[in-house]
């Protein structure tokens, strides 16, 4: 069975800034200018961890389900 991750995200933290969105397309921006991933669950961590990484709110972690 493939590992599973969780994608969580501390959206009152997120400050808009795009670096995820950038860096991965797994993240969009929203009409309320923050952003968002569009799956929450995922197979393969990917460019999911440089978003997290890379984000300056340190508001994105990624767990093992």
């Amino acid at each position: 069975m493939a590992k599973k991750y969780i994608i969580k995200q501390n959206i009152a933290d997120c400050i808009g800034c795009g670096i995820c969105a950038s860096l991965c397309d797994n993240w969009e921006m929203t009409t309320s200018g923050k952003a968002k991933p569009k799956k929450k669950e995922v197979t393969e961590i990917g460019c999911n961890k440089d978003a997290a990484d890379s984000c300056p709110a340190d508001c994105i972690t990624i767990t093992e389900k």
